[in-house]
Formats: structure tokens, sequence, C-alpha cells
């Protein structure tokens, strides 16, 4: 009886772990983003979209949205990323409709609300450019593992603004899913690849709604 017993569990267990193998197996991880098992969460915040509009937590929400920091006056990562996007836009969509893409502009001074709608409707108007004052910024910035740095000026020209190239990932519940960095190559301009991004995409979804 007792040998039954053994048998019976050791089948038992056999059984249970041939089933969770074959669900892990079944989970294909991104490939490309430093993706988070267990998504990380992001203090409070108020900015101001470019609309003049309240842009809290509350709008991430329900939403697969992609965030970029840069400002309105970057001559190359910015508007190559945000073209990058624009191309992509409809791809990112497909897989889920419910998916949005934000500038934060780290640049206060000069990016003004009216700055900021301007220079954001060149490359989709439905992308959402968003600023706010240092003393928002530089916290959300720790937050989302992003970094940026306002430069003196230098012999009479223009403060310049230096800022991760990165892009983030937050998932509907308002956490970070996932940080997908840019393609580096010596001496060429970092960038971000479309098709990874949406390649990518379309696991973490696939992660999120198991």
């Amino acid at each position: 009886m007792t040998k039954l017993l053994y048998a019976i569990v050791a089948l038992v267990a056999l059984a249970t772990g041939a089933l969770l193998f074959n669900k892990l197996s079944q989970d294909v991880l991104p490939e490309y983003a430093l993706y988070y098992k267990e998504p990380r969460n992001i203090n409070e915040f108020s900015l101001v979209d470019h609309h003049n509009q309240a842009f809290t937590p509350k709008q991430l929400h329900e939403k697969w949205s992609w965030i970029f920091f840069g400002y309105t006056s970057c001559p190359d990562v910015c508007p190559t990323t945000l073209q990058e996007m624009n191309f992509v836009y409809d791809d990112l969509k497909a897989v889920s409709e419910k998916t949005q893409v934000m500038l934060i502009s780290i640049d206060p001074k000069r990016d003004t609300v009216d700055v900021l709608a301007n220079y954001i409707q060149y490359f989709n108007k439905e992308f959402i450019a968003l600023t706010a004052g240092h003393e928002i910024l530089f916290p959300l910035s720790r937050d989302l593992g992003l970094m940026y740095a306002i430069n003196d000026e230098l012999d009479g020209k223009p403060y310049t603004v230096d800022h991760s190239a990165s892009m983030i990932l937050i998932n509907p519940k308002g956490q970070i899913s996932a940080i997908f960095q840019p393609n580096q190559v010596l001496g060429k301009l970092p960038t971000i690849e479309g098709g990874k991004l949406v390649s990518d995409f379309k696991k973490i979804v696939k992660l999120y709604e198991k």
C-alpha cells in the first residue's frame, strides 16, 4: 500500500512538473528590452501637456505608454527618435489599440506649452508632449531610470541639455514594464530601432495578459 502511495505521489509530482515546464516554455520573453518580470512602480507626479492640461499617473492607466525624455532644441536624437516612433506607431497600435507616445521635455525654460504644441504636431498629432519644473522632472527621471543634465552657458553660447536616449514602456497599471535602450555604435547617433520595439511589444503584451 505504501509503495502504491509513493507511486501515486511521484506521478502527480511528475505531471505537475511537466505542466509547469510546458507553461514556462510557452512564455517567450522580450529579446531586446530590459524587461521587468516584476514591474516597477512610479511615484506621484504632475506634468502639463501641450494643451496646457494637467497630466498625472491617472492618464497612464488602462493604456500602454511609451515615454521619451528630450527637448525641442535637440538637434539629432530627439527628432530621430520621434520620427522612428511615428514610423512604427500604426504597428504598435495594431498590437494594442490603447497605445500612447509621449515626449517629456526636460528643458522647461525654453519649451513652453506653445513651443511643445508646435513641435509635437510635426511628428504625429496623436503624440503627447509634456513638461514641468525641474523639481518634478528630476525625481521623475530617477523613478523612470533615465538621466538628464542642464549644462551652463559657455563663452556666451546657450546652455545645452544632456539626456538619456532610452524609451520607457509603461503598462496599463501605470508601472514600468521595460526599458528599450538605443542601438549604440561608435561614431554614430544612438538610435531606437522601431522593428525591435514592435517585436518585443507583442511579447510583453502577451506576458501581461496571462
